[in-house]
């Protein structure tokens, strides 16, 4: 009843504003107007006085009366304005168009609303059966509970995910470390967690969350979401090649029906789209490959060597312009003991960037990290 009062005094007192003005009309505007006119007339009347007893000269007479017939034409028109009011049917019009507003709304809401329901106060809400409750009302449940019992791990546990779907993301970061604390490491909640803190980054994976992907593959080494995730803050550092291999292992153990294996797929697409337009050419030895190569047999050791750096040496030869093939080729030399061999890519290396570009200065400091210097 209380709101009903409410519209009522709020929708008059609208109308009120509207009408007040098209029901009046101009006041006081026609006394002011007669009292000028008769002050016009005087000033006519003494200055023809003026002229009769000779106080004033002809022609100054004149300009005086053109000046007074001016300021009498001015009063006329500003009394024709001020006269001026709506008609009738105007007034009569929007008189009709102000009162059907509230007419017409209140008749509406009577059809389409719901002016007999009863309030619903976020205690009684909360109160109803959760079958029968919104998300946000469950959320706001869960919420209420876990202000009154913050140390609730469950709770958080179970309010950390729903908070990412909603992507409440600064919640739910909150949300799966007070779940962590409470009730320990879990895979599952070190892989929302780093999930939620990418998402909050804008999908960018930070160290922190590189750290709870790390942490949830400790704890359960076939974990997609982490597996996923770490692949793919590999690809936002520029490898792309180790984000690949990365994907296709996740791929290979995924079931069928993981539905992991939709995302997994478009990532792999992505990544070859980009090594084909950055001209990236296959993996060449890496530092490991080499170790390997070194605790092999000498004979052994010669035709892997052999086989693996002639075929980078060669793909360098098609694709010159490809800085980290250069530095794989000198860091394989240098491992195994051959410096001129090393710094001979080196210099080729600086040659085809030129030796003040950016490419060469940063071969130079990676080849004098591995204690190698350049010749001239």
């Amino acid at each position: 009843m209380l709101f009903w009062v409410i519209a009522a005094i709020l929708t008059l007192g609208a109308s009120l504003a509207v009408l007040l003005p098209l029901a009046g009309g101009p006041k006081g505007g026609s006394a002011s107007s007669d009292h000028d006119l008769e002050v016009y007339r005087d000033q006519l009347s003494e200055l023809d006085r003026d002229v009769a007893r000779g106080l004033i000269q002809p022609a100054e007479a004149e300009e005086a009366r053109a000046e007074i017939a001016r300021r009498i034409l001015r009063l006329d028109n500003a009394a024709d304005k001020a006269a001026a009011r709506p008609s009738m049917a105007t007034r009569l019009v929007a008189t009709a168009a102000v009162l059907a507003v509230p007419l017409v709304s209140w008749g509406l809401y009577s059809q389409l609303g719901s002016p007999d329901l009863p309030s619903q106060p976020l205690s009684e809400r909360l109160a109803k059966n959760p079958a029968d409750s919104s998300v946000d009302e469950l959320v706001a449940r869960a919420e209420a509970h876990l202000a009154a019992n913050p140390s609730d791990g469950r709770g958080w546990d179970v309010l950390a995910p729903i908070y990412l779907r909603m992507q409440r993301f600064s919640d739910a970061v909150t949300a799966y470390r007070n779940a962590i604390r409470l009730d320990g490491d879990s895979a599952a909640r070190q892989a929302g967690l780093g999930e939620a803190i990418a998402s909050e980054a804008g999908g960018i994976v930070s160290s922190d969350a590189q750290a709870a992907f790390e942490a949830a593959l400790k704890l359960d080494p076939s974990n997609p979401k982490a597996s996923f995730y770490l692949a793919m803050s590999m690809a936002q550092e520029g490898r792309i090649e180790e984000a690949t291999i990365g994907w296709q292992k996740m791929l290979a153990a995924l079931p069928q029906d993981s539905p992991w294996r939709g995302a997994v797929e478009q990532a792999l697409a992505e990544s070859a789209r980009r090594s084909v337009a950055s001209g990236v050419p296959a993996k060449g030895p890496n530092a490991g490959d080499v170790d390997a190569a070194a605790s092999m047999s000498p004979q052994d050791r010669e035709a892997m060597i052999n086989t693996m750096v002639a075929g980078l040496d060669e793909k360098l030869r098609q694709n010159p312009r490809d800085v980290e093939g250069w530095m794989q080729l000198i860091r394989s030399y240098v491992v195994l003991g051959k410096a001129d061999q090393a710094r001979d890519a080196l210099n080729r290396g600086i040659a085809v960037f030129g030796p003040d570009s950016d490419e060469a200065k940063k071969f130079t400091a990676f080849a004098v990290s591995l204690g190698l210097t350049a010749t001239e």
